[in-house]
């Protein structure tokens, strides 16, 4: 049986690589739409409270047809100049951010801050390269890991929206910690979850959270450096600190922006739902095969980017908790970093 069940866990990884291959998004159109003649990504400053814009996405998957612009990237207005929150998924985007932003505000960018370390956060760094750009250090590293790939993938996605785009690393790194910026406070937090070092920033004189990636709203989650575990820890954190009063407007980086737990509540279902999901099917000798033929729940059926990054979570996933249904001799808790 153990031998039988290894044959699955390497059959599972093979099927894995052909579907990735495979998978294609299915996008929801999200205003303003992007012109693909003329590289426009068309990008608007929504006012949600005292000087702070945020400037909205598509809610959907990375496609060609936005410009692969699925985030929603934030600014605030401060006494010193300007404090940046995400810079993009190309160089494109970030001149056009960076544009946008000194028309609405007449002033200079004190600095950017990039939440985490994966593509739509920071490939627009390029167009800030003369200003503080930073992060956690844990996510300066996997930029620096990761950074040629993420073009490589985002080009072979989008095109020419990607051209001129290189991968440049936030410069330097930040500690949480309470940041004065001319008249503002801001405080920088870590949680983890979403990825090993996810930063927050909570503006709590406007009751703001930019919650970066641990938050998802009428989206699918995205799970390539996951940790369930850890995720669904800092869900019940940025739960208390609702229920304490610390912020009532919620900034997803993917999904509409929201007031009160809406969001998290979404999260914690969808990370509740998946693990148990993948965990029933490994322990009754399932494949990824039969896997990806599962119909998601009704409360899910509508969510942006669905198929694709349901089944790209089980591609990624899956194998790990066959590996567990193996026994102890290859355990390694499913939802956790190995």
């Amino acid at each position: 049986m153990r031998s039988v069940l290894a044959l699955r866990v390497s059959f599972s990884a093979a099927l894995a690589i052909v579907f990735a291959q495979t998978l294609h998004a299915e996008s929801l159109p999200a205003p303003p739409r992007p012109d693909m003649t003329t590289l426009d990504y068309g990008l608007q400053a929504r006012q949600i409270a005292d000087q702070t814009w945020v400037i909205e996405g598509a809610v959907a998957d990375f496609a060609r047809s936005n410009g692969c612009n699925i985030i929603n990237t934030a600014f605030m207005g401060t006494a010193d100049g300007v404090v940046v929150i995400n810079t993009g998924p190309s160089r494109r985007y970030g001149e056009q951010q960076r544009r946008l932003i000194e028309k609405v505000t007449g002033q200079q960018v004190h600095q950017v801050l990039n939440l985490n370390l994966h593509p739509d956060y920071f490939l627009g760094n390029q167009a800030w390269q003369d200003k503080p750009v930073q992060a956690q250090a844990g996510s300066i590293a996997g930029m620096q890991a990761e950074g040629a790939v993420y073009e490589d993938n985002l080009y072979r996605i989008c095109g020419d929206w990607m051209k001129g785009t290189q991968a440049h690393a936030a410069q330097k790194p930040i500690e949480p910690q309470t940041l004065k910026v001319g008249n503002r406070t801001l405080e920088l937090r870590r949680l983890q979850g979403h990825t090993a070092d996810d930063l927050l920033v909570i503006d709590r004189q406007a009751g703001v959270l930019f919650a970066g990636g641990l938050i998802f709203a009428d989206r699918v989650p995205t799970t390539p450096h996951a940790d369930i575990k850890k995720w669904l820890e800092s869900l019940d954190t940025l739960e208390q600190w609702h229920k304490q009063g610390q912020f009532s407007l919620v900034v997803p980086s993917h999904g509409p922006v929201h007031q009160g737990s809406r969001g998290i509540a979404q999260t914690r279902d969808w990370l509740l739902w998946l693990d148990a999901l993948m965990r029933t099917h490994a322990e009754r000798g399932a494949d990824l095969a039969e896997l990806l033929q599962t119909r998601v729940p009704e409360r899910f059926a509508a969510w942006a980017a669905q198929p694709a990054e349901f089944h790209r979570s089980l591609v990624q996933w899956f194998p790990r908790y066959e590996q567990q249904a193996l026994g102890p001799a290859l355990e390694t808790e499913p939802g956790t970093k190995p």
